[in-house]
């Protein structure tokens, strides 16, 4: 038999419903009662005429009382209760003053209580990262990982000279806990208001709370612990494009992170000409392959990227109209030209040098700031023509062995990298424990020109099975970051103690040799450059720079992709023999003039001795110098190298030393 609800059950289920709302439903309720309750008693007080005819109300005895002054005065003793003790020792009015100063106790209690839930839950509300984002000029982040620390580092970095900058996270992770590791990570944000949310990135209401429509850009990385992070990349990019609320004549500046190159297509189909992609294991994967091969590059290109030192920048200058690309590159002494940025949007990086600059064009320059890119108004370069050299070129090519300790997903586009750039005959082996490493190799370097592969399945910490491998015999050895060794820091620890071994093998043997390694966290990579100072470090932190300068200028895409392509024009580490005569003072325009005739763009120099002081120039780590001071003179000794942009090969004549 079916149970029949009473009334009594009926009004609790409301009341429940009406206390579980907002804090202004429980305070109307409270209003009510206090209203009700003071009207009956004031009513029952002024009917039976309970107030004694001494007690006066704004000078008027008790008898002519009226019903509001009686309201009045049963009100004054609810909200104080210290007034009872004024009152004439009339026990029935005593009595009726007492129930108004329980009643006003009561009340009163009640309302602390309501406004004190209320405060609490909107903390909580505040806590949970709910509430929407009125900032504009923003730059939001959607997502977490380990790489949100120095995306907002350089961020910051590049706000410095601006004013009420701020930046917004989303992401699905505690507010609290965003904001104490960006504190612990990053620090001091300067004048940069870092603003966290919490809430899925793909769930286009959460999207709203970063104000998206007002942001100056968009960054979108690969969620840290995911099993396909390219899907929730693409579904993220869907969630902005199609928002029902966005204006359809606003374009949006999204950089959005692509793990697996085989999603780029969906991607750029999905973001259309709203997205530039950063294709992670692309740009690691060349990166690697060519510092392994030319140790010192992946200074260059972190130097390149990173807001805190000399970066690219685009200029427009009206005295350049007419005047020819070279007679640009000589014309600056704190920035060195390396293309040109047509009127129509077209990027030239390394036009002819006869290339002439028309009204609307600007340089593409290497500078400290933008502030810093002005005309020397130099005449006399001083370029000493006698201390040239010429690059003894030769057409030999020699095998070379590379060994790669480690698997992850980037190791055969590592390979396939490396075949782009070896003579034909070099050697490459595998140690990996991977048990799917010797399948993926067959699979995906099954088409290299010159190079072979060899596997060899092992601990790739185990000392005994690097002492077997012969490490002495190989040209380069690039140490990857193993996947899925349980996490950031042990990850890293593992390629620490692959490099401790290596670099302890090599002094032990007298060997020479390069060795590259990934880094995730670069405070790891830090403590590795601490081991030996000839360890060369590719860490990821190189895709969050990226995506944060295309973050402020999605031209820089373009030129990016150029120089950290396997084709020209790229950037080669040269012997400075093969540019200037060595033991003799030069100044940098003499290296211009001569990398100029062998027609390539001089960028900087690498210099064997890193605690060489060099005059007015930030040595950079291993002894590197982008952009130097033309005028001042630099003193090239052998095993120094020159930093030089070509459109030719020049990888097969840069020998290691």
């Amino acid at each position: 038999m079916k149970k029949k609800n009473t009334y009594s059950q009926w009004l609790r289920y409301h009341f429940d419903n009406l206390m579980s709302k907002s804090t202004l439903a429980p305070l109307l309720l409270l209003l009510i009662v206090v209203i009700v309750l003071v009207t009956m008693l004031s009513l029952f007080i002024y009917f039976f005429e309970v107030i004694p005819t001494d007690v006066s109300v704004d000078g008027i005895e008790g008898q002519d009382h009226n019903f509001f002054q009686v309201l009045y005065l049963t009100l004054l003793r609810m909200l104080d209760p210290g007034v009872v003790s004024g009152d004439p020792v009339r026990p029935i009015f005593l009595v009726f003053m007492m129930i108004a100063t329980f009643m006003g106790l009561f009340v009163t209690s009640i309302l602390i209580a309501i406004v004190n839930s209320g405060v609490i839950k909107k903390i909580n509300n505040l806590r949970k990262g709910k509430s929407f984002v009125f900032e504009k000029n923003h730059t939001v982040i959607l997502g977490w990982s380990f790489q949100v620390f120095p995306i907002i580092s350089e961020l910051v970095v590049a706000n410095q000279n601006q004013k009420n900058m701020s930046i917004v996270i989303l992401a699905e992770k505690d507010k609290v806990e965003m904001e104490d590791e960006i504190h612990i990570h990053v620090g001091d944000t300067k004048n940069t208001k870092v603003i966290c949310r919490t809430g899925n990135p793909i769930d286009i209401h959460n999207l709203e709370l970063s104000n998206l429509h007002e942001a100056r850009s968009i960054i979108i990385i690969a969620p840290e612990e995911s099993y396909d992070p390219d899907s929730s990349v693409i579904k993220t990019i869907l969630a902005i494009t199609n928002n029902p609320n966005r204006d359809k004549d606003h374009k949006f500046h999204i950089v959005a992170e692509i793990r697996d190159p085989r999603n780029v297509i969906i991607a750029e189909i999905a973001g259309r000409e709203e997205v530039q992609l950063v294709i992670f294991d692309y740009l690691i994967s060349r990166i690697t392959a060519q510092t392994c091969r030319q140790p010192g590059l992946s200074v260059v290109f972190t130097e390149l990227l990173d807001f805190s030192g000399d970066e690219i920048y685009f200029q427009y200058e009206k005295k350049l109209i007419g005047r020819t690309f070279v007679e640009a590159m000589f014309s600056y002494n704190t920035s060195t030209i390396i293309g040109i940025r047509k009127k129509s949007g077209k990027i030239l990086i390394k036009p002819s040098f006869n290339t002439i600059i028309e009204e609307g064009d600007k340089v593409i320059a290497i500078s400290e700031d933008d502030d810093t890119i002005v005309l020397s108004n130099i005449d006399n370069y001083n370029v000493i023509n006698d201390a040239i050299r010429k690059d003894p070129k030769t057409t030999k090519q020699i095998a070379e062995s590379t060994l790669i300790i480690g698997w992850n997903r980037r190791a055969p586009l590592i390979i396939n990298e490396l075949d782009e750039y070896v003579a034909p005959g070099s050697k490459v082996m595998v140690l990996a424990e991977n048990k799917n490493a010797e399948e993926q190799l067959a699979f995906h370097c099954s088409d290299l020109e010159n190079q072979t592969v060899k596997f060899w399945f092992g601990d790739t910490t185990n000392r005994k099975i690097l002492d077997q491998l012969s490490i002495e015999n190989y040209d380069h050895i690039i140490v990857l970051s193993i996947s899925g060794s349980g996490g950031v820091q042990a990850t890293d620890a593992r390629t620490l103690n692959t490099l401790l071994h290596l670099r302890d093998i090599a002094d032990t043997r007298g060997s020479k040799f390069s060795i590259v390694s990934e880094m995730l966290d670069d405070r790891n990579r830090e403590l590795a450059e601490i081991t030996h100072t000839d360890d060369f470090i590719v860490s990821v932190k190189l895709d969050s720079l990226m995506l944060a300068q295309i973050s402020e200028n999605k031209e820089l895409k373009t030129i990016f992709e150029d120089l950290f392509s396997a084709g020209p024009p790229s950037i080669y580490i040269m012997p400075a023999e093969h540019y200037v005569e060595l033991n003799r003072a030069v100044n940098f325009y003499t290296v211009m003039e001569s990398a100029r005739q062998q027609n390539q763009i001089a960028i900087g120099f690498k210099l064997r001795n890193s605690h060489q002081k060099v005059e007015e120039e930030y040595i950079l780590a291993h002894g590197v110098i982008v952009n130097p001071k033309k005028a001042n003179n630099v003193f090239f000794s052998e095993g120094d190298k020159i930093i030089v942009l070509s459109d030719e090969d020049l990888s097969t004549w840069n020998k290691q030393i």
